[in-house]
Parts: structure tokens; sequence; C-alpha cells
């Protein structure tokens, strides 16, 4: 017989041409041989596909090689999807086709191996239909083998005829449709009608290949801000994920003055193996698709996909936790548990697959019940390249000290995952509600915050502010970003800041900036003026939050040396808090004025809260009080510094319960009274602070503040975690004071005795 050269039919019919061109139709059911011709490798790898479909089993696309005289494709291997070890399905089977490229153009088959060491799908189950005179209804269960992205030229598609202008507009052809044309190959100089363009071809082309398209750097104009130029890379490039292999194939396309978009760039070549074919059920239209940055405003990569009603929806990544992660941190943890009965952990389980991990010891969860009023969700590990997704959660304990609340590796930034997380974190902290909430402004964690943390103020971190500040500002002029700027940290009132706001972006004729809109729409959570009046205790707004572990335990940490370093960083973070717990119990600072006032917190205060107290205290003898509304048992007064008629702010007082609020909103945000509110108290001989406005959590025995906590409003379910947690604390004290040697046992057990009499 004449070598026979196959094309391979998706719809279930092998199309072929004989030595002498003439068509004719052949039988699925023909087996790969050594000899068996094809026009293409990609002919080949569709013809093997089928026939593995028909057989039962799948097929990835393995190694290919290339041609020492000018580095073209010589010969290509298509295996069994089960071939090697990289995954727990896999099994090492060894099937596999190999084609070979002839001086002629054709690819050859030119090894075989049928035999498989796993059980392969039943016999027929997904045969393809025998000839059909009209291409047959591809049943669902075969999409994911059959369905290969198809592109058409825009010439032959309007004109049925190549097109003059040479650019490509990759439309997806119906199913079933007449006229496929096979997907070509990206080179350098092929052109697009537009980015969006060129990112579908992309992906249209990773897809059939065999692997997924992630989005990199962009490149902009110094003149205008405009983007010039996008690189399109492999989902594998890099190393910030224990998945990622450093891949080099991407492609970048440039901006030509004509507005249309060029490949200038172009590496096609993987250093691994290609997967499966990959398909995804619902595609953006090239009318309705945005790119993946501008869904998330850059600061999440995530697969998009589109729900049958048209709305946008994200599917979130695989783990960004390396499996051998999982092991050595259980270890720990049960090591932990066996000394620490309060230590917590948790870990996600999906499809029995592990996930996200969170863990807490006995300080944490005891910290917490004082400290967990504020709460800060450190996510810095997204600055940089990461090798692991560590996160804390982080509060301020009464010496203005980071206190550790708890710590997790993320799997991925979902919703799902992050309301894993905070469900996770409020269970093992005995249902604990924080006030306020300083994360990230990712729409993930503002939807999880709703959920979990219903009336907590979520502020944004600082970090992410800044960055997407430069990256969106910097094409701006440079006077509109003075205007900017003082219109954020120098409005006074919120109809200033509207106002303001407004008429900046009407004079620089940026109503249509997407960005802008936005941090407009969320400026509660960032804005100066709308934070100021929400308890954030101290945090200073505008300023990055300083690391809890430092670069002592990060994103870039090793496993082998993980446990160790965070164990170093937390042991020191906790001497430190121990120091100061002593200097504040066995030392006293001094006082500067001769005020009932300062004494009574010069008692009550840790040394760094009552350094801001008198510092307040010494600042308002600078101030002038006047009596500007009185009614009744309210009165208001207007405080302004001496020689600065600017620096002024209004004080009501209400002599009813001693309340009293300024319009500076100090003790709001940082739970310290101000000096105008103190002004006032001189000016109405208040001597002594009222109780209300001495927060036990600024107090040096704040871990003993259960004893005033019923008077401030404290729930029931927050008393019994605060006993909870403070006895066990002090249990613990004794327990290890107790056992350093024989005569401190005796004392400490007898203690303990004798006490419990009493409780029982």
């Amino acid at each position: 017989m004449n070598p026979m050269v196959v094309n391979a039919f998706p719809v279930g019919i092998v199309h072929v041409i004989n030595s002498g061109n003439v068509e004719s139709e052949v039988d699925l059911r023909m087996e790969p041989s050594v000899g068996l011709e094809f026009d293409s490798s990609d002919e080949a790898r569709d013809f093997y596909g089928l026939y593995a479909m028909r057989v039962g089993f799948k097929i990835r696309t393995g190694q290919l090689y290339r041609s020492r005289r000018d580095g073209s494709v010589s010969s290509r291997r298509f295996v069994c999807s089960k071939e090697g070890f990289q995954l727990n399905s896999r099994t090492g089977c060894p099937a596999f086709i190999r084609v070979q490229r002839r001086d002629s153009g054709k690819w050859v088959i030119d090894q075989i191996q049928k035999d498989h060491n796993h059980e392969l799908g039943l016999e027929g189950e997904n045969n393809s239909p025998v000839l059909q005179q009209k291409p047959p209804v591809v049943p669902k269960s075969l999409v994911e083998v059959l369905r290969r992205p198809k592109v058409k030229l825009l010439g032959q598609i309007e004109n049925g005829g190549s097109s003059p202008s040479g650019i490509i507009n990759f439309k997806r052809q119906k199913r079933g449709g007449d006229g496929r044309q096979p997907l070509p190959e990206p080179y350098t100089g092929l052109e697009f009608n537009t980015a969006n363009e060129a990112y579908e071809y992309y992906q249209s082309y990773a897809e059939s290949v065999g692997f997924r398209v992630r989005i990199g750097q962009l490149f902009r104009s110094k003149n205008d801000g405009s983007i010039t130029s996008r690189r399109f890379v492999c989902s594998k490039e890099g190393f910030q994920h224990p998945s990622r292999v450093g891949c080099g194939a991407f492609m970048r396309i440039k901006k030509k003055d004509s507005e249309s978009w060029m490949v200038d760039r172009l590496n096609k070549d993987h250093n691994h193996d290609l997967g499966e074919q990959m398909v995804y059920e619902n595609k953006f239209s090239t009318a309705s698709k945005k790119f993946i940055e501008e869904e998330t405003n850059g600061m999440v990569s995530m697969d998009l996909g589109e729900m049958n009603t048209g709305k946008l929806i994200k599917r979130s990544r695989e783990s960004k936790i390396g499996t051998d992660w999982y092991p050595v941190l259980l270890e720990y943890f049960q090591t932990r548990q066996a000394e620490d009965t309060g230590f917590f952990y948790s870990v996600e389980v999906d499809n029995g697959s592990c996930r996200s991990v969170f863990w807490a010891d006995g300080r944490s969860r005891y910290s917490c019940s004082q400290f967990g009023d504020v709460v800060i969700l450190d996510t810095s590990y997204r600055k940089s390249n990461y090798v692991v997704p560590f996160a804390t959660f982080v509060g301020v304990n009464h010496h203005k000290q980071p206190v550790l609340l708890g710590s997790a590796l993320i799997a991925n930034e979902s919703k799902e995952c992050f309301t894993w997380l905070f469900q996770t974190w409020f269970k093992a902290m005995s249902s604990c509600r924080p006030k306020s909430v300083i994360a990230d402004q990712d729409m993930a964690i503002q939807q999880a915050i709703t959920v979990v943390f219903p009336g907590a103020h979520h502020r944004f971190s600082s970090w992410q502010i800044r960055a997407k500040e430069r990256e969106n500002l910097r094409s701006m002029p440079i006077e509109f970003r003075y205007e900017y700027e003082k219109c954020i940290y120098e409005s006074q009132t919120t109809v200033e800041f509207n106002t303001t706001w407004n008429s900046l972006v009407n004079k620089y004729n940026l109503k249509g900036n997407a960005w802008l809109q936005q941090m407009y729409d969320k400026r509660e959570s960032w804005v100066p003026l709308y934070l100021r009046g929400k308890f954030f205790a101290g945090i200073p707004i505008g300023e990055t939050v300083e690391s809890f572990f430092g670069t002592q335990v990060n994103g870039q940490t090793p496993l082998r040396e993980f446990i160790p370093r965070y164990e170093q960083g937390l042991e020191q973070r906790r001497e430190d808090e121990r120091k100061e717990d002593f200097n504040s119990f066995n030392l006293q600072s001094f006082s500067q004025t001769k005020e009932a006032i300062e004494e009574q917190c010069r008692r009550l205060y840790t040394f760094t809260i009552f350094k801001i107290f008198q510092d307040e205290l010494l600042q308002s003898y600078s101030y002038i009080g006047i009596k500007t509304y009185e009614e009744g048992t309210i009165c208001r007064y207007l405080v302004r510094r001496s020689g600065n008629e600017n620096d002024k702010h209004a004080v009501t007082f209400s002599a009813v319960n001693l309340s009293v609020n300024c319009s500076c909103q100090m003790f709001e945000f940082e739970g310290v009274l101000c000096r105008h509110v103190l002004k006032v108290f001189k000016l109405l001989n208040i001597r002594e602070l009222p109780s209300q406005y001495i927060l036990p959590r600024w107090l040096r025995n704040a871990e003993y503040r259960i004893l005033c906590g019923a008077e401030s409003g404290v729930s029931s379910q927050e008393l019994k975690a605060f006993m909870i947690w403070s006895l066990r604390e002090t249990a613990c004290k004794y327990v290890e004071c107790g056992t350093t040697s024989v005569e401190k046992y005796k004392l400490a057990y007898e203690i303990m005795r004798e006490g419990g009499k009493k409780l029982y």
C-alpha cells in the first residue's frame, strides 16, 4: 500500500489522503503503528488522543527534541497521562508514541509502546461515532478530550480569503461549523487588533499545547503613562511557588503606531512536561473580557471564568503550599500540643487534600482575650517572590508592642480560603470578635471579613495603598499628585473631603479613571479623616505596620529553617514583653506636674501609655479654652493653640455622666484622652479621669482587667473567654516555676491546694 497521511478530526471521523491525493474516510479503530504518517505533529497528537479515548486513557505532550543544525523541533513524544511520578495519580506508565519529522515535512511514528501498567477504561466506553453525513453532537463527557480552540483569519471570516492586513482577529468558531482552520503557532511579527485578542490567542494556543498562561510584566510610556508592551508567560515561570520551575516560555507584544499590537519577542520552549489539552467550559468574549489585573486591580492573579448568567467569577488557583510542608508542620503541632494544652491547630481539607493551615499556642489565645479588639492580618509575603505563603494575625499589647494572635499558611487568595481562615481564628479565640481589622484591600478579604466579622471596620494595609498609588499616579502631573495628597491628609470634614476630591477629578478630567473611582468608593477604609473615629489602638495611619517576625521568618524562609526561626522569633518578642511587664510593675515614671490626674494615670498606665498621656497633659498648657455654647448640662468649648488660630478643635461636655468628646477623635482612635479634653477638664476642675476613659487594655495589670470588665460593657461570652485564659495562663506560670526544683514544686503545690480549698 502507498503511505497514508492521517488527519485526525475531533468529530469522530478520520480524514485520509493517500499518495494520489485521493480523499477517503477511515474508521477510528485504526491502531497506531510504526510508519504511520501525519501532516503535522498536532495531527499526530489528535489521532493519538482519539485512540486513547477509545481505549480508555488520556494523553499528555511529553518531551520534544530539536535539530542541532537549526534548532527546529525534530521529534515529539505523546505519553499516557499517568507517565512519570510527579503527582500521586501517576503510576510511571510507559505507554507512548514518538513522531519524527522527515525531510518531506511529514511526521512519522518511529517508536511506540502500547502496554500500560494501570487499568484502562471500559472498551468502547467512549467510542467515537462511525461515518456520518453531518457532524455529530459531541457529548459533554467528551468535551475535555475533543474540544480544541480554533481561530480564523479576519479576512477569511469576512471575505472568505486571506487578510491583506495580516492582522489576526481570534474569534472562536462555533462547534461543528464549516471551514475550521488549525490554530497557528505564534511567531515574531504576528499582529493583533488589540492586546485582549493577543491574550485570548495565547491562552488558546496554551490550551491546545498543554500549559497555562499568566499575565506577566507590563511596560508604560514615560510620556503619557499608557501601556506600550505586555508579557504573557507560562504559569510555571519563576520560582515563587514549589509548583513553578522557572519556565522561560513567553510571548511579548508591543504596541505599534497604528494602535495594533505585534509579537516582538517569543520563546516557545518549556523546561517541563506539557499537560493534557486544557479547556475552559465558559470563555469570555473579546468584547466583554478584561485583563486579570483590571478585574482584580492588580492585587491577585487568578483564573477568570464566566457563569451562565454572564457574571464574572474568579476561580482560585491550586494550593500555593508545597506538599512537603504538611508532614513537618503536623509533627511540630503534635509536639507543641503535648507540651501546651492550650495549643490549637486546624488544617483545611478539600477533596482529601490539605490546603490552608492555622495554628496558635495557648499564650496567643490568651493574648487575644486581652488584646483581640484590633487585629492585623499580615500578608506581606505577597510583596515579593515567596517560598511559602506565611501570614500572621497580630495584635497590639498594653506596651504598644506587636503580639502574636495566630499564624497561618494560606493556600490561595480566594474568598473561600480567607473565610475558612477567619472562621478558624474566630473559633480558636473563643469567639472574640475584633472591633477593627487591618488587612489588604483584595475583594476576597473584604468579602470574608463581612461574612465572619460583621460590624468590624476593615482598614486597608498601607503598603498596598502606597504600591497602587505609585503605579497609578506616576503618569499624572506633579500638580495633581500634590493636590491629591493635600486632599487626603489635610481635609478636616467629610464635606471638605468630598468637595475637594470632586473638584480635583473635574479639574484634571479624570472622571473616567476607574482606579480613582474605586478608591473614592472605599474611602472609609483608607482615608485618615474616616478612620480617626474608629478604634485602632493608635496604630498610625499611612505607616506600614512592622512585621511581627521581621526578617527572621517570612515568605522566603525555607522549610528546614522555618520552625527553628519561628520559635526563636516568637521567644524574642515574648521576652521583650516580659521585660516591659517587669519594668511597669517594678519601676516608677517621673511626674512632671502636680496634677492629681497625672498621678492617677502614673499608677494605672504602663510606661508607654503613661508617656503618651503625660505628653498630652503637658501640651494642654499651651492651649486656650473658650466656652461657646451652654444649654442645661451640655457645654461646648473651642480649644485652640496659643498663637496658632488654625490649630483648634471643638470639645463637647455633658455633666450628667461626665461624658466628653473632641473633634480630633484621639480617644476614639487610640483610647487615650487628648490635650483638648484635658484642657476642658482643668477648666471644669475635674481632678481625676472618669472610669470610662481609662481603657483596661492599657493598664499595667491588663491581664487582670476582668476586675473592671463587667463595668465596661463586656459581653458574657468575652467575659468567660477571658476568665478561662487568665486562669489557664496563671496556672501555667505556677507549673513553669514549680517544676524548676523540688522545693519550688512543694511550695507551688501547697499554694494551689490551699487556694483550691476556698473554691470548693
